[in-house]
């Protein structure tokens, strides 16, 4: 665990050692895997997101071309939208049979029935886009979404649309962040910091939905 933690608040370094070592071809096709994994395996949720692609940005502007900025986007978004479809697809198939495979008898049922699969694809339903899209910026909550949202039955159309969205608009934001930014010496020279500060600002959301339900 404390060499994944160290692989993610110094990913900005490993890059750079993978393109000096390996060659961009190699990069990116390792750069595609982890955010493929990362959106489309419930198993993978602790690989780098956001730091990942922030930290391609802040290597593209940085490096004089050795990543292409555009190529990257592209590439990423590819991946990110991939493998979201493919999470939906898994939650879609095995996600009801989890439900009723439940024993009926204990507290998982109670938890993990079928009036809460219809209640949760009655949400998805009304909600889902939001969820999507917004979930697609907080880490965790990124890898089980479309999960969810395939075993709550969301329409597969409403899921693509949403997904598309959510894809593009998180890869663009984050990769472009780091060209923008990533180069700044500050940031620069403190990409762990940036890293927690990355994770505390997409959990915000989080905190705030917790309040207001609390609330209510």
């Amino acid at each position: 665990m404390s060499e994944v933690i160290n692989f993610v608040l110094h990913f900005d370094r490993h890059l750079l050692e993978f393109l000096n070592t390996y060659g961009t071809t190699w990069v990116y096709g390792l750069l595609f895997t982890i955010v493929f994994a990362e959106t489309g395996l419930v198993v993978t949720p602790f690989l780098p997101g956001d730091s990942l692609l922030f930290a391609v940005g802040m290597v593209a502007a940085g490096t004089g071309g050795a990543l292409n900025p555009w190529l990257a986007i592209v590439l990423l978004f590819v991946a990110a939208f991939s493998g979201n479809a493919l999470n939906y697809a898994i939650g879609r198939s095995i996600g009801p049979r989890i439900f009723a495979a439940t024993d009926r008898s204990g507290w998982l049922h109670r938890l993990l029935n079928r009036d809460h699969l219809t209640q949760a694809h009655a949400f998805f339903e009304q909600y889902g886009g939001k969820a999507v899209v917004l979930g697609r910026f907080v880490p965790i909550v990124r890898t089980f979404v479309p999960f969810v949202a395939g075993a709550a039955r969301m329409s597969r159309t409403s899921f693509v649309f949403y997904n598309f969205i959510g894809a593009a608009g998180w890869v663009v934001l984050c990769i472009g962040a780091g060209l923008l930014f990533g180069n700044i010496p500050i940031v620069k020279n403190n990409f762990s910091l940036v890293t927690l500060g990355i994770v505390a600002v997409s959990l915000i959301p989080v905190a705030i939905g917790l309040l207001r339900n609390k609330k209510t």
